[in-house]
């Protein structure tokens, strides 16, 4: 080939958690392809998402800003405002195809007989979970704009995609219907193979972007079969902390739990949806190792800058919660890891790294010019040498008023603020990670408490996320500990209102 320009694969998995990867050190967990990526690249230690929620996240990866700039949203909605930069475009600014395989997930969505939205990717295979057929046809007789249903239908599966009735957010763990070579993560790496092989034959002479996107190990809970019952549920670790740790923490952790009937769940069940989160898991790191497979058989692999991440994580049981939309680590970390031309090999770094980076990573790699300043930073120099770090406090935000919360980690300690109920919450990182003491209230911690309380003041300023500052302090709501009623559910728990 005749390019220099790098190619660039990233690869994405939605609500994937930092901890479970067997290079991170989860003894119990699957996943050689991605750690032979870790033995070949950097594993960043400390990687979080700017926002724990699908749409916001996303919107960060493509435009390098936080979603109260590029969106002007933190919850999860929210349409890329226009003028914000783009990856794609400025990728193709520079030379690249653009490809984009699976989930997007960006709002919003094209209604029917209009062009995809499609974000500047040239070519895309969608799949959104499901998610524009339902906005547009509730019976899914609409073809046409998510691929994968389509493909479904050809291969004589149609509507089994969700065949056994579980929902995008339900958390109740059932094996899919479809055999495994129709899985959706078999679908999406086989069309990244395809692209790869249509790319070879059509513009061999210019580098490509491509974004593999994962919808899984978000719920539903559902590996194709054997991957189901690769893991004991009896073997697996238990969730840290349980619904009695959750008091004086973010209180979305109580309604998500009662309002998804989390909390009808026993702790055997617990273990058999955590087996199944494994599972997925597993499957699509055998994905991955196709993809990358077929990178090497194309004597790409030297050439080739593979980043592998994912838009947030999920509690998986932690103090009785699943899901998102927090900034404790099982949702606000992510995993990240890079390796190819350029980037040290076996390295582990401790930089404080997000989403909002990978855009000026990437234009760096590709030599592009962004055009407009950014908040994310390029990290090829921690890429190149897996020291030093683009930040000394990572920042990270979600919802909007009244219901914003906030948090700052220096990789020690993590300060968050809730503004619904004024919660404070602080944990020593390097002492108890799985954060199961809340030293907020703790005397001996008054000095790390103000900290916190400052550089989160400071950073939501220099970043512009003035909703959550109110004067010298935080925005506070009326929904504060006195005022917060609830109400029984069906008598099966409380709901706060």
């Amino acid at each position: 080939m005749s390019q220099l320009k790098p190619n660039i694969l990233l690869i994405m998995a939605d609500q994937f958690r930092w901890d479970c990867l067997a290079c991170a050190g989860n003894p119990a967990i699957r996943t050689p392809n991605l750690d032979r990526l870790a033995v070949r690249g950097v594993r960043f230690a400390n990687a979080f998402t700017p926002n724990p929620i699908c749409v916001p996240a996303r919107a960060a990866i493509m435009t390098g800003n936080y979603p109260h700039v590029c969106t002007g949203s933190k919850d999860n909605g929210g349409a890329i405002r226009p003028g914000q930069p783009l990856l794609t475009e400025v990728l193709k600014s520079a030379g690249y195809r653009t490809y984009a395989m699976g989930k997007l997930h960006f709002e919003p969505y094209s209604p029917p007989g209009q062009p995809r939205l499609v974000h500047g990717f040239e070519h895309v295979d969608l799949h959104e979970s499901g998610r524009i057929v339902g906005q547009f046809d509730p019976e899914g007789r609409l073809r046409g704009l998510e691929d994968y249903i389509d493909y479904l239908h050809t291969v004589g599966w149609g509507g089994y995609s969700r065949g056994h009735g579980i929902g995008n957010n339900d958390v109740r763990p059932c094996p899919s219907p479809l055999p495994a070579e129709h899985h959706v993560d078999h679908w999406i790496a086989e069309c990244t193979i395809r692209q790869l092989q249509r790319h070879r034959r059509e513009t061999p002479d210019r580098p490509f972007f491509m974004f593999m996107s994962s919808p899984k190990p978000h719920a539903p809970y559902d590996p194709p079969r054997p991957y189901d019952q690769i893991y004991d549920p009896r073997r697996l670790p238990a969730p840290f902390g349980s619904a009695a740790d959750a008091a004086e923490r973010d209180p979305t952790l109580e309604i998500e739990r009662v309002t998804r009937a989390q909390s009808s769940l026993s702790p055997e069940a617990v273990q058999v949806i955590r087996s199944y989160y494994y599972g997925s898991i597993t499957f699509l790191d055998a994905q991955i190792g196709r993809v990358m497979a077929e990178v090497e058989r194309q004597g790409l692999l030297d050439n080739t800058l593979v980043l592998f991440t994912a838009d947030h994580g999920d509690l998986m049981g932690d103090f009785g919660a699943f899901f998102k939309g927090n900034h404790l680590n099982g949702s606000v970390r992510i995993p990240f890891l890079a390796a190819g031309p350029g980037v040290a090999r076996g390295a582990v770094s401790e930089a404080l790294v997000g989403l909002q980076d990978i855009l000026p990573t990437c234009a760096a790699a590709a030599g592009a010019t962004i055009g407009q300043p950014v908040q994310g930073a390029d990290l090829s120099g921690v890429l190149a040498s897996g020291r030093g770090t683009p930040r000394r406090v990572y920042y990270a935000q979600t919802g909007d008023n009244p219901k914003q919360s906030c948090m700052v980690c220096d990789g020690s300690w993590k300060y968050i603020y809730t503004q619904w109920g004024a919660i404070e919450e602080l944990y020593d990182q390097q002492n108890d990670p799985a954060e199961l003491r809340n030293r907020a209230g703790d005397p001996a911690c008054a000095a790390e408490l103000a900290e916190g309380r400052r550089r989160l003041r400071a950073c939501a300023a220099e970043l512009g996320d003035t909703a959550i500052l109110s004067g010298g302090g935080f925005a506070a709501s009326p929904l504060d500990r006195g005022e917060i009623r609830r109400r029984p559910i069906n008598g099966m728990g409380w709901r706060w209102y």
